[in-house]
């Protein structure tokens, strides 16, 4: 569900530019009175899972379509709203920045896709309401509850997408036939997403209930959760695994994104769309080609005859697949130590406030 640049208007972008900016404002803000310097490696840690989650697309049975888990609700359970918006901009920020995948005019706009709605919409308002009342919720409950919120947080998303699209009048695309084809395949994705999140908290919850319960109190009362040794260490292990390993197996098929707006003929006009773009395009696009050390998450060959460096294709085999990995493992390692810098920068401005 990552936007490209050509989707959108200059006057679209810089406005969600705006509204996500306002928004990590805030989250920055509200963090530090919640930040606790042993949590910062857990947000380190989560955000790395999810880039890693991130790169796994999935088949989407009788559609020709794939999805990949967004992260924005498991970020905003073990985080809370603050922690996880910000844990999630930063994985949209590495991607956009290292591996092209989604522009940087867009970025504003697929930050508050992908985070705002699961953290602050989502989580408070449908999620702790059901899978998360004042008593520990059974399996079958959380499960329930975590797939409805997931569900719910990619409809918001996705909905998002076509509205800024349509607005942007870039693609000249339908409301109700892109809604039409957009909502349903999130809807599958989304299903997919709430049962793997559920999992991911049921695991945590078993092993370290503390960390979840923390974001069932009162927002006087919660902080950002401490996280054991050996469950950091577990999801280490898992983020490396992920990136590494089982992102070479991956779906080649396009995202419900791709899909929907090849079904609509869209692609075709995104592509015109490109090539008449005005001069905010022209200069972002050069800024991301020149930074991009992994286009498409794989290993940059030789230029295209637009300057860009050409992406590896599936058939190229072992060496691409080779290079996805380097690049899940080199996209981790940028968010964790991101994401680590950010928590540091939160408690040093905190410091002065500790002293009064």
């Amino acid at each position: 569900m990552h936007m490209a640049d050509a989707l959108l208007s200059p006057a679209v972008g810089v406005t969600m530019w705006t509204v996500a900016g306002a928004a990590l404002a805030y989250s920055c803000r509200k963090a530090r009175q919640e930040l606790d310097d042993r949590a910062v490696p857990l947000m380190g840690v989560l955000g790395a899972f999810v880039f890693a989650a991130q790169l796994i697309n999935f088949t989407i049975p009788g559609t020709g379509s794939s999805g990949h888990l967004s992260g924005g609700l498991l970020l905003a359970v073990l985080l809370g709203s603050h922690g996880g918006f910000l844990a999630m901009a930063s994985v949209l920020f590495i991607q956009a920045l290292f591996f092209a995948d989604g522009g940087l005019l867009a970025l504003g706009a697929n930050i508050f896709n992908l985070g705002f709605f699961p953290c602050f919409i989502v989580y408070p308002w449908l999620y702790r309401r059901i899978a998360a009342p004042a008593t520990a919720p059974g399996r079958g409950r959380l499960t329930a509850g975590t797939i409805v919120a997931a569900v719910a947080a990619l409809q918001l998303g996705s909905l998002a997408v076509v509205l800024e699209t349509v607005f942007s009048g870039r693609a000249a695309l339908s409301f109700t036939s892109f809604a039409l084809l957009m909502q349903p395949i999130h809807l599958a994705i989304g299903l997919v997403e709430g049962a793997v999140t559920a999992m991911v908290i049921a695991l945590v919850r078993d092993a370290r209930p503390g960390v979840v319960q923390r974001q069932e109190q009162s927002e006087r009362e919660k902080k950002i959760p401490v996280m054991a040794g050996r469950t950091l260490v577990a999801l280490g292990v898992a983020t490396l695994l992920l990136a590494t390993v089982l992102v070479r197996f991956a779906s080649s098929l396009p995202d419900g994104l791709e899909w929907s707006l090849a079904r609509l003929g869209g692609t075709e006009r995104i592509e015109a769309a490109a090539i008449s773009a005005d001069g905010l395009h022209l200069s972002l696009a050069a800024v991301q080609d020149k930074v991009t050390v992994f286009p498409d998450y794989r290993l940059a060959t030789t230029p295209d005859t637009a300057g860009r460096p050409a992406a590896g294709t599936a058939g190229e085999g072992p060496a691409v697949a080779a290079g996805t990995s380097l690049a899940g493992l080199t996209g981790g390692i940028l968010t964790l130590g991101v994401i680590l810098l950010i928590g540091l920068g939160l408690r040093r401005k905190q410091g002065p406030e500790r002293e009064v």
